[in-house]
């Protein structure tokens, strides 16, 4: 995958991103424990002709944690960097807990995005104090304790790399392990060790945490632009209520439902669907 990665500052604070593939421009707002390094669904794209422009969001990867004092703040350095590209319009494509900044992106720049896509995304409150994974994250994913438990990960899941899918896949699927592994795809755990491997949290996820509640459903209504909302029906991490909520909201939305066997909607059976949706999404709106 041909990738470029670049810092751009910002009222002097850094904002790492990369550019993948040619074409027509696609801002990606990635998940938690993410950044510009992110490559769940980007070949299908790349291949159709799409430029895929990822900024590692505020507290990720190269990326100041200054920068996530504010999802709106957040937002105008992502803006300010698609004027240093000299780009005009743009799909927008959010992830998992990157739905509150495409959200808030979306809202604030209407007039920049063609069409808005969100991938079993987070889209009003999520994690709170009150549930036993808030906490846990808290714990697990804090700064700096974050480092320690990523090379820990790092380390059984290239050793053991079958045994570590098989472990965590629960964690982002309802459906038994059984019927998880009826459902996988021969390359899933090498994706999956793959994607541990490019992870980490730095401050970022804190920052997710605290700025998950700060979307309201009025900034889903100011979106103006086709939207596509993508989901699994099998998503543990993000339930499928934030699909359900985004399509209410939406003015111009589109939901697909897909049979994939849990939050990671670009592995196992079914997957192509999800490549299949958002290429004739785009095709169909294009800038």
């Amino acid at each position: 995958m041909n990738r470029h990665v670049d810092v751009h500052r910002f009222e002097d604070l850094p904002l790492e991103y990369s550019v993948t593939g040619e074409g027509e421009p696609i801002l990606v707002m990635h998940g938690g424990h993410s950044n510009c390094y992110e490559e769940f669904g980007y070949a299908a794209l790349i291949r159709q002709g799409y430029c895929l422009i990822t900024p590692s969001r505020a507290g990720y990867g190269g990326t100041s944690k200054a920068l996530g004092a504010s999802l709106t703040r957040a937002c105008r350095a992502y803006n300010d960097l698609l004027d240093r590209l000299q780009l005009g319009k743009v799909h927008l494509l959010a992830v998992s807990a990157g739905g509150p900044s495409g959200i808030r992106f979306a809202s604030l720049f209407p007039d920049r995005i063609r069409t808005f896509t969100l991938q079993c995304a987070v889209t009003k409150a999520w994690l709170t104090p009150q549930d036993k994974e808030y906490r846990v994250s808290r714990l697990l994913f804090r700064p700096p304790a974050e480092k320690a438990v990523w090379k820990l990960l790092g380390r059984l899941n290239n050793g053991f790399p079958r045994f570590v899918f098989r472990q965590m896949a629960p964690s982002f699927s309802t459906l038994t392990r059984s019927e998880i592994a009826a459902n996988t795809g021969e390359g899933d755990w090498e994706a999956f060790r793959r994607m541990n491997n490019r992870q980490r949290s730095g401050h970022g996820f804190f920052i997710d945490l605290s700025q998950i509640g700060d979307i309201v459903p009025s900034e889903l209504e100011h979106v103006r632009c086709p939207a596509l909302v993508l989901h699994s029906r099998h998503d543990r991490l993000v339930p499928l209520e934030h699909a359900f909520h985004a399509h209410r909201h939406l003015p111009q939305s589109e939901l697909r439902l897909l049979d994939t066997w849990g939050h990671l909607i670009w592995l196992g059976k079914g997957a192509e669907e999800t490549d299949e949706a958002m290429l004739a999404f785009l095709r169909g709106n294009r800038i």
